[in-house]
C-alpha cells in the first residue's frame, strides 16, 4: 500500500494540473476573438509596474511574517536574514513536489545552529496560517454578501467548523499536547534538540500578518487588471474575496507548484461575468501570473546578491 500512495499522489498532481490548464486553453481557444482586442490601456505599463513591485513587496512581507512564527517558538533568527532566505527558497515551489522551499528553509535555519524541530513546524505552520487567512476572508466576503453565490447553509457551516476547529488546534495549550504526544511516541527528543519545541503564544500577530499579504497579493491583482480595464471603487471588494478564494485554492488543491493552472481557472471560474468579460479575467490572470513570478525571480536575485550577509544575522 505505500509503494501505491506515491504513485497515486503524482498521477494526481498531473491529472489536477492537466484538467486545469485544459479548461485555461479551452477558454482561451472560446475567447480568442475577443482577447485580440484586448489591450494595455494609457498608463497601464506603469501599472504593471506596481503591481510587480506591489507583489515583491507581498513577498518580502511574507519572509517577515516567518521570522515572526520562528520567534514563537523561541528561534533567535533576525527578520532580515528570514526574509532573505524566503526569498531565495520562494521560487523552489515550482519545483515537482513542491516541497522543495520548505526543506530550503529548514535547512537554513538548522545550518545556522537554530532547532531542527522549530524550523519544521515554522513551515508547516506558515500555510496554515495563510489558508486561515484566505478563509476567513472568502467566508466573510460570504456572509456579508460581497461575493454573490447560490445559498449553501450546509456549505457555509462545514468552511465555518473547519476555520474553528484550525485556529483551536494552533492554540498552544492544544497543539502543544500534540506535540508532546509525537515526542512520546517517538520515546525522546531527538538528540539535536536542546529542549522540546513548543508554542510559545497563540499566533495572532503572524495571522494578522497573512491577512496582510493577501491583501498585497490581490492588490498587486487588481492594478493588473486596471492595466487593462477600469475598476470601480465597488468592485475592489469583490475582487479582493475572489482572489483570496481563488489563491486558497491554489494553495490546498494537491499537484499545482505555486497554484499554477488552478489559481488560474478558479479566477476564470468565480470572478463575476457581469463585471469584466472573460477575455478581459483570462488576459488579467495571465498577466498577474507572469508578474508573480518575475517578482519572484527579483526576490530571489536580490537575496542571492546579500546571501553573504545571511549568517551574520543571527542573534549573539
Amino acid at each position: 500500500m505505500k509503494s501505491v500512495q506515491p504513485f497515486l499522489k503524482t498521477y494526481l498532481r498531473w491529472v489536477v494540473l492537466g484538467l486545469s490548464l485544459y479548461f485555461i486553453l479551452t477558454t482561451l481557444h472560446r475567447h480568442w476573438q475577443d482577447l485580440q482586442s484586448v489591450s494595455i490601456r494609457p498608463g497601464g505599463w506603469l501599472l504593471l509596474g506596481e503591481a510587480v513591485g506591489i507583489t515583491f513587496l507581498a513577498h518580502a512581507w511574507s519572509g517577515w511574517v516567518w521570522s515572526w512564527i520562528l520567534a514563537l517558538f523561541r528561534q533567535p533568527i533576525r527578520p532580515l536574514w528570514a526574509i532573505q532566505v524566503y526569498l531565495w527558497t520562494n521560487i523552489a515551489k515550482y519545483l515537482p513536489g513542491n516541497i522543495w522551499h520548505f526543506y530550503g528553509r529548514i535547512r537554513a535555519v538548522h545550518k545556522i545552529g537554530g532547532s531542527l524541530g522549530a524550523a519544521s513546524l515554522s513551515v508547516l505552520l506558515e500555510p496554515v496560517l495563510m489558508a486561515v487567512a484566505a478563509l476567513s476572508i472568502a467566508l466573510a466576503s460570504n456572509w456579508l454578501g460581497i461575493v454573490k453565490s447560490r445559498p449553501n447553509s450546509f456549505g457555509f457551516a462545514w468552511q465555518g467548523l473547519i476555520l474553528v476547529a484550525i485556529l483551536l488546534a494552533i492554540h498552544p495549550l492544544i497543539l502543544n499536547r500534540i506535540l508532546e504526544k509525537l515526542r512520546r511516541l517517538k520515546g525522546t527528543v531527538a538528540e539535536t534538540e536542546s529542549e522540546p519545541v513548543v508554542l510559545s503564544t497563540y499566533p495572532w500577530l503572524p495571522l494578522l500578518g497573512e491577512l496582510g499579504f493577501l491583501l498585497l497579493r490581490a492588490t498587486g491583482f487588481i492594478l493588473t487588471l486596471r492595466a487593462l480595464t477600469p475598476v470601480q471603487p465597488e468592485q475592489i471588494p469583490h475582487l479582493v474575496s475572489v482572489f483570496s478564494f481563488a489563491w486558497l485554492v491554489g494553495l490546498v488543491v494537491p499537484g499545482a507548484p505555486g497554484g499554477l493552472g488552478v489559481f488560474e481557472a478558479t479566477m476564470l471560474t468565480i470572478l463575476d461575468k457581469s463585471y469584466f468579460s472573460p477575455a478581459i479575467i483570462l488576459s488579467a490572470v495571465t498577466a498577474y501570473r507572469l508578474i508573480s513570478i518575475l517578482a519572484e525571480l527579483m526576490g530571489a536575485g536580490l537575496a542571492k546578491m546579500t546571501q553573504g550577509n545571511f549568517l551574520s544575522q543571527i542573534k549573539d
